[in-house]
């Protein structure tokens, strides 16, 4: 679904992304892990066309109008005076759009996908009056109204009691058994492994990509974490004709 060649990003011409390459094929369920500041969030916000890339390239098979992105949670603004209804009806703008009325079917629709992340009875209530946990289940179900092909989750459980967490992860693997793509950005590690069956491990740089045993390895791990540690933050962004055909060692899924 979602093709990487040599995608490098910059912020003030320093490299947040390095020369990635690789693949996500449609229906795989991926987790994003990393050292703070391995370009993770800045990965999501490049697939949905949020940052200018410097370089490369992302080839998509599908229009923008699929894509359903879930930015960090400190990224959402709580104090608009909005319920969680009309929260959640967001989720329909790219097929209701600006002008057309609400629909039965689509009043139904979020009503039921209010009840499936656990908050019946909570459509009038007023955004910035719920728990972190609460607001998360609200954008879950924006997300399940907009119906996506291609989900792209910034750590999510961030900030979430267990329980949350739990029933979210078992809404993940239910878009995945449906078919659908889904990329999440995580930083635990038991959940990586027992929840996602590929896994790229990113320190600004692709360290390994493919199925998560052959990821999550003691190895690899400790190689992001070396990386990590000597990065150097005033590095400029190299050319793209300075590295022709470099790849990482990227191993797609």
């Amino acid at each position: 679904m979602i093709a990487l060649k040599n995608l490098t990003v910059s912020y003030r011409s320093h490299p947040a992304l390095h020369h990635i390459n690789g693949k996500f094929e449609t229906g795989s369920l991926t987790a994003v892990i990393g050292p703070n500041g391995a370009g993770k969030s800045t990965l999501l916000k490049s697939l949905v066309g949020a940052l200018p890339l410097s370089s490369g390239s992302v080839g998509m098979e599908l229009g923008r109008e699929r894509i359903a992105y879930l930015p960090q949670a400190s990224e959402i603004e709580r104090t608009f005076p909005i319920t969680v209804f009309d929260c959640v009806m967001l989720g329909t703008w790219s097929t209701v759009g600006p002008w057309r009325g609400m629909s039965r079917a689509m009043h139904a629709r979020i009503e039921s996908a209010l009840h499936t992340v656990g908050l019946d009875g909570f459509e009038q209530r007023p955004v910035g009056t719920l728990s972190m946990g609460q607001l998360q289940r609200v954008m879950f179900a924006r997300l399940l109204v907009q119906d996506a092909d291609l989900i792209l989750l910034d750590e999510p459980f961030n900030a979430v009691d267990s329980r949350t967490t739990q029933a979210l992860l078992e809404l993940i693997g239910k878009w995945h058994d449906e078919g659908r793509t889904v990329i999440a950005v995580l930083h635990d590690e038991h959940q990586v492994r027992e929840f996602f069956p590929d896994t790229l491990l990113l320190a600004r740089e692709v360290v390994a990509w493919g199925e998560t045993p052959g990821v999550m390895t003691p190895d690899n791990l400790q190689r992001a974490r070396m990386m990590a540690e000597a990065w150097d933050d005033t590095a400029q962004e190299c050319h793209t004709d300075e590295v022709e055909g470099h790849n990482n060692s990227v191993v797609t899924p």
